[in-house]
């Protein structure tokens, strides 16, 4: 378009100099366009100090925009065909339809694995299914029960144990996995959406980070509610200019939603609507360098045919200030329902670690191999750098507010809050399917017109994802005949049977590899109704509690099961003592001692009979568990 006014208007001039068609005046029609080209490349708007911004990046504000705001798109005339091609470089169908092939190949391996090898997850799967049977397994019954408390760790608890009702309960933990990444993915692609007001392939970067370390721990409720706060904040960022009542309540709703997910989660909701406000109170008019001009109100004109100016006003510095502060009501509530909580209980629980820093920024893009988490984080370096050099990149300056602000949380969190482990661990990953929502690309001024070459560039990430699904997949099926010997094993076990877990290993769990292995034991409860040490019953941090006449038999503190020779230590000696595992040779009818060596051999033959030998694990059984209850009973 730009070349046919251009060429209009050579042509009304006189003068071979001028003339398009001759010489001279060819190589000087063709300067001139290719100016003008770069002149419209370059947006004034875009180099703007306010929003830290430089020529490489769109800094479009967020949201509905206020009509005088300088920094207003505009947007292409309906029937500009050429400039709708050029912002819409795939349909929404196409789109959709590479959602749900992304989608389907990152879940391969949680379809593949009803077991997946997740440090805690079948400790949680194990609670579900308390849940969901304690009312008809007299066993379960009899060592547990289920205290509905108001907890901030509850999603999972209120989801599985309903989709147990039409499925079994490793089928349920794999719906609820799948689901979480579908959550997460698609709160992506809707804040992307709403950031850069089109729908955009970018955002099937953040597919490969699905399977991280925070994952792989076994979070659930919180690797959930990373999807729930990022539709919180795209509903957020949709209501910003509608009435404040409305954005205030639906706020609400989410911080509700939130809180019952998972503390953290609501945290990182807070962090995102903290960082957006900071955002658009800098780049707010009033506050700018048009201080001074009155700002306009539009209405809509009687014909509907477009924007009047209405009644003139300006917002004051009180008023703006005002909305900042108000989009903190909604937390208000937190507060009280904290302390509400048993969790609250847990408030002094806090300590703080400077080491594991940069751990946690690993975490994101490390999963099993260290190498192919170099070698993703190094083909995103280069292909950030590529379109940085063709000025193709458009990074949203919400982006960089969110980077700032997350800094500095990430380095004053600590390191465990109200007893719970990996508390600033967990944000990194959170923060990073939001900032992947802030970047766009323009695939044009790469170059890429034609329609195989633009698929290139999905087959690019497509790869990335197959990359990371293959690494995770490789390494469960490694795992797998493991899983399936513990699964064995845990059949011998006698139903309503009380089962203790100790390391032969201390430092066994620390291996990624390993993580699988640390709270299988948790089966025993799914397939057999026993009572497992490990099962996670801390008072604030769950509803499953122990009974109690099995309570002083359990772990209630979240710690670390006993040594095999603190085991052996006590057997001798006086069994006196808090540690809930001193009276181990009469308490428990079954041993589990974990992450054994290829060397390993029966520790106290006189008392443990070996039931399965496993990869990693042994199965015994106690002696002189049975004498000890049949002296009691003639008692």
């Amino acid at each position: 378009m730009r070349r046919v006014v251009l060429g209009e208007f050579f042509k009304n001039r006189s003068g071979p100099f001028l003339d398009p068609e001759r010489g001279r005046g060819r190589a000087f029609y063709w300067i001139s366009v290719t100016m003008v080209d770069h002149a419209h490349s370059f947006d004034v708007r875009a180099f703007n100090l306010r929003t830290f911004a430089a020529h490489a990046f769109d800094t479009l504000d967020i949201g509905k925009l206020r009509p005088d705001s300088p920094r207003r798109p505009k947007p292409a005339p309906p029937h500009d065909r050429r400039r709708k091609s050029q912002i819409l470089d795939f349909s929404r169908g196409q789109i959709a339809a590479l959602f749900v092939l992304f989608s389907f190949i990152a879940a391969i391996p949680v379809l593949l694995h009803p077991l997946p090898p997740l440090s805690d997850y079948v400790n949680h799967l194990s609670r579900m299914h308390v849940i969901a049977a304690i009312g008809r397994d007299s066993d379960l019954a009899r060592f547990y029960q289920v205290n509905w408390e108001v907890i901030p760790n509850l999603m999972m608890d209120m989801i599985v144990p309903v989709l147990v009702r039409i499925m079994s309960i490793y089928a349920a933990g794999q719906a609820y996995l799948i689901a979480s990444f579908v959550l997460i993915l698609s709160g992506t692609f809707a804040l992307n959406r709403r950031l850069h007001g089109r729908w955009s392939v970018l955002p099937l970067a953040a597919f490969p980070l699905l399977y991280n370390y925070v994952f792989l721990v076994g979070t659930m409720n919180y690797v959930s509610g990373i999807g729930l706060s990022l539709w919180a904040l795209v509903a957020w960022i949709a209501l910003r200019e509608r009435h404040l009542a409305l954005r205030l309540a639906v706020s609400a709703v989410f911080v509700t939603a939130l809180f019952f997910c998972h503390l953290y989660a609501l945290g990182t909701y807070g962090l995102s609507l903290l960082a957006f406000e900071l955002h658009r109170l800098w780049t707010s008019p009033s506050l700018s360098w048009d201080r001074g001009r009155p700002a306009r109100i539009f209405s809509k004109d009687a014909g509907g045919a477009g924007e009047t100016p209405a009644v003139p006003g300006k917002r004051t510095l009180p008023a703006r200030l005002f909305d900042f502060v108000a989009t903190g009501l909604p937390f208000l509530p937190v507060l009280p329902l904290l302390t509400m909580s048993p969790t609250w209980g847990l408030r002094s629980e806090i300590g703080w670690e400077f080491t594991g820093k940069i751990d946690g920024l690993l975490y994101v893009i490390n999963v099993y191999s260290s190498a192919m988490g170099s070698l993703l984080a190094a083909v995103v370096a280069v292909a950030v750098g590529f379109m940085l050099y063709r000025r193709a990149l458009r990074f949203h300056a919400f982006g960089f507010v969110l980077l700032a602000v997350g800094a500095v949380v990430y380095l004053a969190m600590p390191r465990v809050i109200f007893d719970t482990y990996m508390a600033d661990q967990r944000l990194p990953i959170s923060l990073a399917f939001m900032v992947i929502a802030c970047a766009q690309v323009d695939l044009h001024r790469l170059g890429l017109r034609h329609a195989f070459v633009r698929r290139g560039a999905v087959a690019v990430l497509f790869l990335l994802l197959a990359a990371r699904v293959l690494e995770v997949q490789t390494v469960w099926a490694a795992l797998s005949p493991g899983a399936a010997s513990f699964r064995e094993s845990v059949e011998l076990i006698d139903r309503g049977a009380r089962v203790v877990v100790a390391y032969a290993d201390p430092d066994g769990g620390d291996n990624v590899r390993n993580l699988g292995l640390v709270h299988a034991a948790c089966l025993a409860v799914i397939e057999r109704s026993a009572l497992v040490t490990t099962v996670f019953t801390v008072v604030g941090k769950q509803v499953l509690h122990v009974r109690a006449d099995y309570r002083d038999r359990v772990d209630t503190q979240d710690g670390s099961p006993p040594t095999i020779e603190n085991l052996l230590r006590v057997s001798d000696q006086d069994a006196s003592g808090d540690d809930y595992w001193r009276r181990w040779t009469t308490d428990y009818d079954y041993l589990y001692v974990l992450f054994t060596g290829a060397r390993h051999e029966n520790p106290d033959p006189a008392r443990l009979t070996p039931l399965f030998a496993g990869e990693k694990f042994m199965l015994y059984h106690i002696e002189n568990a049975q004498i000890a209850d049949a002296g009691r009973s003639a008692r």
